[in-house]
């Protein structure tokens, strides 16, 4: 079947330039279904920006799946990292916007794109950093509560804990054998929780960065230093992070984290305790 393309372009949040998102369509889809996938990933780019800053390429591919038979809006998503970084996404089939966007991986896939792709041993890291802003994004959006944004965290936390129990070893190991393993779970999570302390350390330092000040900061500085991939990368980015929040957080967790064999315990207290938005 022949591909349909589609191209929006509008003006990003925090920049003066125009960038150009494009919609590749891998299968049959109706005029309606279009339109409603259409005001979905510009609401999505246009809500991530406005928590994490412009991103900093002049086109975004979007690449969509249709599934009809699918059991949720968005059962999955990938960035396929490249020139420019392009979002393999499935969809449902006959989903409005509405619900679209109050799934999130959109906003997953997309705060991928304001870090280097890391090494296999950091994917804890990677998807940590994604897990835990996308529900950042949504919470200073409006998308839900700061009721939901805790329950949440504490719910994912618990997962992470419970598959930890069944995936021995250093969290860096792990990491390396995820899908094998099938330890989504703890990797995802622990990664999470490292970003949690390290929110929680800014906050009481009476540090004026977040993690969403300092990942935006990165993406519009310090991004293109990283070697996407390279057995580097996760150290290097950390040490990114560092510098940009004068401080030795990052890299004082990242050396505890990566061989942790534990799952972090974290209370309700300290996810009580969280300021994302400062």
């Amino acid at each position: 079947m022949k591909l349909l393309m589609l191209i929006l372009s509008f003006n990003l949040i925090v920049s003066t330039q125009a960038a150009e998102i494009e919609i590749e369509y891998k299968g049959w889809i109706s005029s309606s279904d279009k339109q409603h996938v259409e005001t979905w990933l510009k609401r999505g780019v246009e809500t991530t920006e406005h928590t994490l800053g412009a991103l900093q390429q002049q086109t975004l591919p979007f690449i969509i799946e249709p599934n009809l038979f699918a059991s949720e809006p968005v059962p999955w998503g990938t960035v396929q990292r490249g020139e420019p970084d392009a979002i393999l996404l499935q969809i449902k089939r006959f989903t409005s916007s509405r619900v679209l966007i109050k799934d999130w991986t959109l906003y997953h896939e997309i705060a991928h794109l304001y870090h280097p792709l890391l090494d296999h041993s950091d994917f804890w890291l990677a998807e940590g950093l994604a897990t835990y802003l996308q529900n950042v994004i949504m919470l200073e959006n409006n998308i839900f509560n700061v009721g939901e944004f805790h329950t949440r965290l504490i719910s994912g936390l618990s997962r992470g804990a419970k598959n930890t129990l069944m995936n021995k070893g250093s969290l860096k190991r792990v990491s390396e054998h995820m899908w094998s393993l099938n330890a989504q779970q703890r990797v995802y999570w622990s990664g999470v929780a490292f970003f949690i302390e390290a929110e929680i350390a800014l906050q009481d330092m009476g540090n004026k960065n977040t993690i969403r000040t300092l990942i935006s900061l990165f993406q519009q500085c310090c991004k293109n230093s990283v070697i996407s991939g390279d057995k580097n990368s996760g150290r290097l980015f950390i040490a990114s992070l560092d510098k940009l929040s004068k401080t030795t957080i990052f890299s004082n967790l990242y050396a505890n984290y990566k061989q942790r064999e534990d799952f972090p315990n974290l209370s309700k207290t300290q996810i009580y305790s969280l300021q994302p938005l400062r």
